[in-house]
């Protein structure tokens, strides 16, 4: 059984496998949840590859590491000004289509929250 201080944390060990996809092209953006102590080591490897990143914070112990393609992180930056599921219906929707999830779930999602939303309003009157 190998020691605690050889194995690489979950997120980390992934890493690898992404990067080989956002070079070949095959994804053009990616977000991770880890925690801060990852999130330097992979913030480190980005840099270090100069992909452009962002890094949103969570909670104490999480945050969302967001990296690709240039216009899609500066679009993330733009989108992404709350916690995830503060997210309007459309923030919603463009995060969930810019990460690649398969649109026409994405369009379920979005009918679904846009309309709890509107729930939500007209009971609230």
């Amino acid at each position: 059984m190998a020691s605690s201080a050889f194995m690489r944390p979950p997120m980390i060990a992934y890493l690898g496998q992404y990067l080989y996809e956002y070079h070949k092209g095959v994804r053009h953006l990616f977000m991770l949840t880890m925690t801060p102590h990852e999130a330097m080591a992979v913030q480190k490897s980005l840099e270090r590859e100069s992909i452009p990143f962002h890094i949103q914070k969570v909670s104490v112990t999480k945050v969302n590491v967001f990296f690709g393609r240039d216009a899609y992180i500066q679009t993330i930056r733009t989108i992404v000004t709350r916690p995830l599921y503060e997210l309007t219906p459309e923030q919603d929707f463009m995060l969930g289509t810019l990460l690649g999830y398969d649109r026409e779930q994405q369009c379920l999602r979005y009918l679904n929250k846009s309309r709890d939303n509107r729930e939500i309003s007209v009971n609230s009157l």
